[in-house]
């Protein structure tokens, strides 16, 4: 008699993901009620997309890249702590923020980049808070266009540390998947974990995926 060991929920499900994200077949699409059905076929929700996206982003530079997940209501909680924890005095983020992400700071100084800040004054600040456009599941990526809470690349270039809020509903499984969703004429900035020593780009990642 064969024993089988016993599987839990969470390694199931990444185990479903990364099979069906390895055919190298189609794009996984969208389907009605929130899932996501992947080239085999496997419906799979949100959720597990966002638990593949979590495991791959923390490997990026050996473990450097932080992840948590989050729910919406305690966003703003969780962007505190996080700047907290590093003991962040001053951050740069988009003019267009939410107000709810920044609604917990104590005794942290947020710069709007409204005005442009000058290149000198992101040097001088800890880090910035910031949005995504869309995050990619397969790669653990995260992408950047410009748009909504977002900003100019700078922001993100520029200051050692990089608070990224993803949602949940913006991971996609595959990087062709996210190409056609992306905008090519907009200015694209694909992040996978900080940047190697001496590298362009914040020497700190850290991503908050929010869950509804």
């Amino acid at each position: 008699m064969v024993e089988v060991a016993p599987v839990n929920a969470r390694e199931e499900i990444l185990r479903r993901v990364r099979e069906a994200l390895g055919t190298g077949g189609p794009a996984a699409r969208p389907e009605p009620g929130g899932q996501v059905l992947l080239p085999r076929g496997a419906p799979l929700v949100r959720g597990d997309l966002a638990s593949l996206f979590a495991e791959r982003a923390a490997e990026h530079a050996g473990g450097g890249t932080t992840v948590r997940h989050v729910g919406a209501d305690g966003l703003g909680t969780a962007v505190a702590s996080a700047l907290w924890a590093r003991g962040i005095a001053r951050i740069a983020v988009p003019a267009d923020v939410p107000f709810g992400w920044l609604a917990e700071l104590r005794g942290v100084e947020a710069l709007a980049d409204a005005p442009r800040l000058e290149t000198d004054e992101l040097a001088e600040t800890d880090g910035a808070v910031t949005g995504c456009a869309l995050a990619v599941a397969e790669t653990g990526t995260v992408v950047l266009d410009g748009g909504r809470a977002q900003g100019r690349r700078a922001l993100t270039l520029v200051p050692g540390y990089h608070l990224c809020v993803v949602r949940a509903d913006q991971i996609v499984g595959t990087v062709p998947e996210a190409v056609e969703r992306l905008a090519p004429d907009r200015p694209l900035t694909w992040i996978s974990g900080p940047p190697p020593s001496g590298g362009r780009g914040p020497h700190a990642l850290e991503l908050l995926i929010v869950e509804e």
